[in-house]
């Protein structure tokens, strides 16, 4: 007797009944950078494909997107006032509030609206919390981000994504919500999210980078995998309703750890640097990105997660690569 596991691989129609891995388009979460000219387009250097757009612009992007199956958005908003205190994040006229506004009334309940809750868009220094000292203090910038998550919720939005990684954020932010009446509207903690070399084009897109110093000292070492579980254990046991790992394909082993270990559901973010990576490489035919992609958001979910956000959702879905 031969025993040939490559009889299950004979034909495509029988490695399609056969695959361990299906994903699915509605696990996508597709970014979108928004700016204050509401007609504004700024396509972005470092991120072919992707641009910054204002409300108007977004709101019929969404809808093309919504057509292709991509229901869901993540929302990161790049707000002309900078200040020590980030105070533009907490305006309740504030520019994710309009553009979740703009969003739910287009779409009502056909579109899932996520929004990223940091302040380092809106501090002046480009750090995530309240600086001192060139030290980011992690209890004082908790009532900030408690705000600006209520701001997103009042505006409509499904989901609020903390993504500071000030420890304690989740319990202050879930408190908030709680107590203003917003039990509702869902928590995805950014709960692993390591200080990666992999966020530079990210940075050009959202004004971000920090003027001075790293952010090593609240994200994570990207050596430590029991402390990534830690963290993501840490933020369930506050009330997070999903939990994140960030970047993705240079931590699928944490993904895995933490996916065997949560009962909630887990989301992995295909970055900006894994993107860019990729789009850099198929312009010089050095790989087949129809191919390349496919492997690597299957990739992802095969280790454990559960939803992507990826930059790469909307061309594999007008292309067919998914």
């Amino acid at each position: 007797m031969k025993i040939r596991p490559r009889r299950l691989r004979t034909t495509a129609v029988l490695r399609e009944s056969v695959a361990e891995t299906h994903f699915r388009t509605n696990q996508l979460i597709q970014p979108h950078f928004v700016i204050e000219d509401e007609n504004g387009v700024q396509p972005i250097d470092a991120m072919p494909g992707i641009a910054r757009m204002g409300i108007k612009k977004l709101v019929e992007r969404v809808g093309l997107d919504l057509d292709l199956g991509l229901t869901s958005v993540l929302l990161f908003g790049l707000t002309e006032h900078k200040d020590a205190r980030g105070s533009s994040s907490t305006d309740p006229k504030g520019l994710i509030p309009r553009a979740v506004r703009a969003l739910r009334e287009r779409f009502g309940d056909k579109l899932i609206i996520a929004t990223d809750v940091c302040l380092c868009g809106s501090m002046d220094h480009g750090h995530c919390g309240v600086l001192k000292d060139g030290k980011v203090l992690n209890d004082e910038t908790l009532p900030i981000l408690a705000a600006m998550a209520l701001a997103h919720a009042k505006a409509g939005a499904d989901i609020v994504a903390p993504s500071d990684m000030m420890d304690g954020r989740v319990t202050a932010i879930r408190e908030e919500l709680d107590r203003s009446g917003y039990s509702d509207t869902a928590l995805l903690s950014y709960s692993t999210k390591f200080a990666s070399a992999f966020y530079g084009p990210f940075r050009e897109a959202a004004d971000s980078a920090p003027k001075s110093g790293d952010r090593k000292s609240y994200q994570m070492d990207h050596r430590n995998a029991r402390e990534a579980l830690r963290e993501s254990l840490l933020d369930e046991a506050e009330g997070a309703d999903m939990l994140m790992v960030k970047p993705a394909l240079s931590y699928l082993d944490v993904i895995k750890t933490i996916k065997e270990r949560t009962l909630v559901p887990l989301a992995a973010y295909n970055v900006s640097g894994e993107y860019s990576m990729v789009k850099a490489a198929a312009a010089r035919g050095w790989v087949d990105e129809k191919l390349v992609v496919r492997e690597i958001l299957n990739s992802i979910h095969r280790a454990g997660a559960d939803l992507l956000i990826t930059y790469h959702g909307r061309e594999a879905r007008e292309k067919g690569w998914l």
